[in-house]
């Protein structure tokens, strides 16, 4: 069984190389956040207790989401494997991923760092913009909207930000602001560290340089999910 944790922090190109795994893997790329809505909408026992919790305001437990996703592989198409994008985000999720599936009588079997120097990650996400409804996302300078306008500085006018496809306008995040990304990229450096050094001690963890083309990127993944331990 396929058992992939993707890792990158935000603008390293998790978004366009996802899909891409999901399709060579022939597995499903699951998102917590997505399971976590689907266990509340379906009321699982899990769901009800995660519902309940973010109700009262509170943080949804370890426990809970590792209850969530343990629900969630148990369905045919996980049967191959899946790939886990945005969990474990901590040490301690880590480990408790890692007993759940123990449990289950699988683990991890392979885990792909996306690796971006900070200061290209800046230019990257500062300039992107997304249309909410389809997640289609585009860049002031990489992959502009065919609609985008420059003022006199050269910064684009929000109000010609439309998307190709619908002509709906893009919007972009409130964290996707140079300040909030230093918060973010400290906090995403702190937390993976420690769970790729607890992975890397087992022979699964493989480092791809996303700072290069798209295509290249697509190339080094390949090699790394062919490539066996």
């Amino acid at each position: 069984r396929n058992i992939m944790i993707l890792f990158g922090p935000p603008g390293s190109g998790k978004g366009t190389h996802g899909p891409k795994i999901e399709e060579i893997l022939d597995t499903p790329q699951l998102s917590t956040g997505d399971m976590l809505r689907a266990a509340v909408s379906a009321k699982t026992e899990v769901g009800l207790k995660a519902e309940s919790v973010m109700k009262a305001g509170g943080l949804v437990s370890d426990e809970i989401v590792v209850g969530i996703i343990r629900d969630r592989i148990k369905e045919e198409d996980c049967k191959l494997g899946f790939i886990l994008d945005g969990f474990p985000r901590t040490l301690a999720q880590a480990k408790a991923l890692d007993a759940m599936l123990c449990e289950e009588g699988a683990c991890v079997t392979k885990v792909l760092a996306l690796e971006v120097p900070d200061s290209v990650l800046e230019e990257r996400i500062c300039g992107r913009w997304i249309h909410k409804k389809s997640g289609r996302s585009y860049h002031v300078k990489f992959a502009p909207p065919k609609s985008m306008a420059l003022d006199g500085d050269g910064k684009p006018i929000s109000e010609t930000m439309k998307d190709d496809v619908t002509g709906e306008s893009l919007m972009q995040r409130a964290d996707d602001t140079a300040e909030a990304l230093v918060k973010r990229l400290d906090g995403y450096h702190s937390e993976t560290v420690p769970i790729l050094d607890h992975y890397s001690s087992k022979g699964i963890v493989r480092k791809i340089d996303a700072n290069q083309k798209p295509s290249a990127v697509s190339i080094d993944v390949q090699a790394a999910l062919l490539r066996q331990k």
